[in-house]
């Protein structure tokens, strides 16, 4: 089954299928699908939004109708959690085929812009750490063009400055790490004004790819337990870590149970 959005941009690369997770749309797109579809949205032309979607996002989606709405317009909706992959299995029966994090989007993205020859700007996080990112992947991919970095923030008073240095950047890729939901809600504010092709929210990507938040062993990642590692060494992390891997599966065995519900701005 193949899927295709039109948006005022053109016609959207075929995805292989869309799920509907609590009213939420993810792309059931491998890392080899998803930079294929990237690449095809900066060739079609316009200005793109692509979302990585985990079950924070799902639980914020169904408090705030806003989220939601930009969420469900964004031209890929990546599955980055090993919770909405369950949440498929649960609530479909077909399974999302594999995860997408936003590290392993960003360092395909990075290899292949040394080939299609895209320029990528890095916005956010902390003041340096963006510029320690875009380092550490021009070591790792060799020709990679990096059109600036910036960490500024996702207030309204400075966005009309941080528009003009990504203007002025010309990047054919923006990657946006203020955290959800602020980075998808500045995309979807900004996005129109920047004619940047593809801009992505990508987290806590700069600080992983920098060092700066070890990245969780390897079985871990094999056995979903990446949230487990976070809240060792970042207990502050807990309230995030209890939505999404207790609210968010409760929610979705509630509606299993008792079948679809209007997703408003309640929940648990």
């Amino acid at each position: 089954m193949t899927a295709s959005r039109k948006s005022h941009s053109g016609t959207i690369p075929l995805i292989p299928q869309r799920v509907s997770i609590l009213g939420v749309t993810v792309d059931d797109v491998t890392e080899d699908e998803a930079v294929r579809v990237i690449d095809g949205l900066i060739r079609n032309g316009g200005v793109h939004q692509v979302v990585t979607i985990n079950p924070e996002f799902v639980m914020e989606a169904l408090r705030d109708p806003q989220v939601r709405k930009v969420l469900n317009s964004a031209s890929l909706a990546t599955p980055d959690g090993i919770g909405i992959l369950w949440a498929s299995r649960v609530l479909k029966g077909l399974p999302i085929r594999e995860r997408v994090t936003g590290v392993a989007l960003v360092e395909r993205l990075a290899k292949q812009s040394v080939i299609r020859g895209w320029r990528i700007f890095f916005l956010g996080s902390a003041p340096g750490v963006a510029e320690k990112a875009a380092q550490t992947l021009r070591h790792r991919y060799a020709g990679l063009q990096v059109a600036g970095c910036y960490a500024g923030s996702p207030s309204l008073i400075e966005e009309p400055y941080v528009r003009s240095q990504i203007s002025d950047a010309n990047p054919d890729i923006l990657l946006v790490a203020y955290g959800h939901p602020a980075q998808d809600m500045w995309i979807a504010r900004n996005q129109p004004f920047l004619n940047v092709p593809v801009a992505i929210g990508i987290g806590g990507t700069f600080d992983e790819i920098a060092g700066i938040v070890p990245l969780a062993p390897l079985w871990m990642h094999k056995l979903g337990l990446k949230w487990l590692f976070r809240l060792i060494i970042q207990p502050q992390r807990i309230n995030r870590i209890f939505t999404a891997v207790v609210r968010f599966p409760i929610r979705v065995v509630r509606e299993r149970i008792f079948g679809p519900t209007q997703h408003t701005t309640k929940s648990l």
